[in-house]
């Protein structure tokens, strides 16, 4: 849990970044209409949670900086009997002063702005704040991801024989709740065989189908902080030999990434690293034919590997941190980072250009690592993910 005297030295700290004569308001989330007149349970704005730990809507903090000087007010919404009735008890004024480390706090009213030319994004400043984490913070996430844990050892585990995917997910996500966990920090992916080469696969509606494997992409959400785990595990137990082939060259270029993770690197560089890694391998199992040099030049291997290495992960599954500073350079990893490493391969069942035991495969290994003093710590380092712990568990 996160003390309020560090929400307050966060304000404080804001509250340096801001001009001199200046006002600032930043607001919390609204409910969403989910169908007619129901909604979605209600999450808090990240960057309003961050700078306070308030959970209510209808919230705002104000920053009024005159003469070198900052008073901060909490608004909250009023005591109000009928709408507690429906909706649940309200803080009110009167506890919020006596939680809150603020200036002033009153009720929520509505506020009306008309935008001028000297007007500044708020959110900017707080995002860059949010690029390094809190001690409390890396508990938080480490939290969540010690629950993930347990949610993907259960699903390793689960007989899967004439089973959906959308009861994997059912099994994951109950293991989520039970252990305390806010949500999922963003919806899971239970992809068996060639679904795996959807990247944002989330129908999760498919039979998981004898000698296929599934790639499983889920992670909760604990007290706001997220979790980011992907593992591709057999249906029945075991890898092929082309599974293993494949599986087995996305985990040593995932391994050698983890382990060029240190202070001052560029994310851009770990990029470029596991794309030739990739491309390499790639040739080496006669997917692609070529110089390596050429071939990634011509961008052949980005046809299995379209997406990143990896991203912030804190509040929000990708973390709203910036990736480059205001001059447009690129951002270098220092200590209290957290991203996410994933390599991935994706090989189409209807690409006949590729080794027909390689289709319809799809791989992703991820894991949530912290940038140390020295190194890095890979937090999620106890989840199984060899062919060998695979299979064992």
């Amino acid at each position: 849990m996160i003390s309020q005297k560090e929400y307050a030295k966060r304000r404080a700290k804001l509250a340096k970044k801001l001009p001199d004569n200046s006002v600032s308001i930043l607001y919390s989330a609204r409910y969403k209409t989910r169908s007619n007149d129901t909604e979605y349970p209600f999450r808090q704005d990240s960057n309003f949670y961050y700078l306070s730990g308030f959970k209510e809507n209808k919230s705002a903090l104000m920053f009024v900086k005159q003469n070198g000087k900052t008073e901060i007010t909490l608004f909250v919404a009023k005591k109000d009997k009928t709408q507690e009735l429906w909706n649940g008890k309200r803080l009110g004024v009167a506890r919020a002063k006596e939680i809150f480390m603020v200036d002033e706090v009153f009720e929520y009213e509505n506020l009306y702005i008309k935008d001028g030319k000297n007007s500044e994004d708020i959110v900017k400043l707080i995002r860059e704040m949010r690029l390094k984490k809190s001690k409390s913070e890396i508990s938080l996430i480490k939290k969540a991801i010690n629950i993930t844990k347990e949610a993907h050892h259960h699903v390793i585990k689960y007989d899967k024989s004439s089973k959906y995917e959308y009861e994997l997910q059912a099994e994951i996500e109950h293991i989520f709740k039970k252990r305390g966990a806010y949500s999922d920090a963003y919806t899971s992916i239970v992809a068996c065989g060639n679904s795996a080469n959807t990247l944002h696969y989330i129908s999760n509606d498919k039979p998981l189908v004898k000698d296929k494997l599934i790639l499983i992409d889920a992670g909760c959400e604990y007290d706001y902080y997220a979790s980011d785990i992907t593992r591709t595990i057999p249906v029945n137990r075991k890898f092929s030999e082309p599974q293993k082939e494949l599986y087995n060259m996305v985990l040593d270029i995932q391994l050698k990434i983890i382990n060029m993770i240190k202070p001052n690197i560029l994310r851009s560089k770990l990029q470029k690293e596991s794309e030739k890694l990739l491309c390499e391998g790639l040739v080496k199992l006669g997917i692609l034919k070529g110089s390596v040099k050429k071939l990634i030049k011509k961008k052949k291997h980005k046809k299995y590997y379209p997406h990143g290495i990896g991203h912030w992960m804190g509040l929000d599954v990708h973390d709203e941190a910036p990736y480059e500073d205001e001059k447009g350079k690129e951002i270098t990893l220092k200590k209290g980072m957290i991203l996410t490493i994933e390599p991935g391969i994706y090989c189409n069942e209807d690409d006949e250009n590729i080794p027909k035991k390689y289709r319809g495969i799809g791989i992703r290994i991820e894991d949530n690592i912290l940038v140390t003093k020295d190194g890095y710590e890979n937090l999620s380092l106890s989840i199984v993910k060899s062919v060998e712990e695979i299979e064992n568990l």
